[in-house]
């Protein structure tokens, strides 16, 4: 209950402080990427079922000569990777969390394709709802491997307090100042997880 106020309270005062920005940037996405102004992608929740994810758009839909979408690290664009390194495409998350879809600290939302390839020490992630920011995004982020990220995600679910999620919270403020563990080497992101070798 007290982890829920917190995600209410934060994320409806976090959407009222930050509409400004919320309007520049619909403004500028408009300009530099045409529409639509947000991403928007079915991502597992709490237990696995499936809710709508929101961001910022930070890539264009640019294709190749037989209609396939280009790669992330091609179609990224420079106003997409300034959203990225500020973390600002982040920020429609909050509706997400004022939704109860996500809390402000969780395990982060994955593609509903990683599912079935989870073994069943890793589905536990899906033991509470996903977050914006969490413990593996303050130990690594995106420069740690899929076995590691599962590790804390599930030691997270198997420790998570108010005390631990504020703290979080405070490092996290701290690594977007210094835009620490944004993306993997030679990666826009982060690598697609491929899977076990034993489920």
């Amino acid at each position: 209950m007290l982890k829920r106020i917190l995600d209410i309270v934060v994320s409806f005062f976090g959407i009222i402080i930050f509409s400004p920005i919320y309007l520049i940037v619909a403004v500028l996405q408009i300009y530099y990427h045409g529409f639509p102004i947000l991403f928007k992608q079915e991502r597992p929740g709490l237990n696995g079922h499936p809710f709508i994810f929101l961001k910022f758009r930070t890539m264009s839909f640019e294709k190749d000569k037989k209609g396939n979408l280009l790669s992330d690290s091609q179609r990224i664009t420079h106003f997409g990777n300034f959203l990225r390194k500020t973390s600002i495409d982040e920020l429609p998350s909050l509706i997400n969390v004022l939704k109860g879809d996500m809390s402000l600290v969780g395990p982060r939302p994955l593609l509903m394709d990683y599912l079935d390839l989870y073994n069943k020490f890793q589905r536990r992630r899906h033991e509470v709802k996903p977050g914006i920011t969490g413990w593996a995004q303050i130990n690594g982020r995106n420069t740690i491997n899929w076995e590691k990220k599962f590790e804390l995600d599930v030691w997270y679910v198997d420790n998570y307090s108010l005390g631990m999620d504020i703290k979080i919270l405070l490092i996290t403020f701290l690594k977007v100042l210094k835009r620490e563990g944004i993306s993997a080497a030679g990666e826009a992101t982060m690598t697609s997880f491929k899977g076990n070798n034993e489920k």
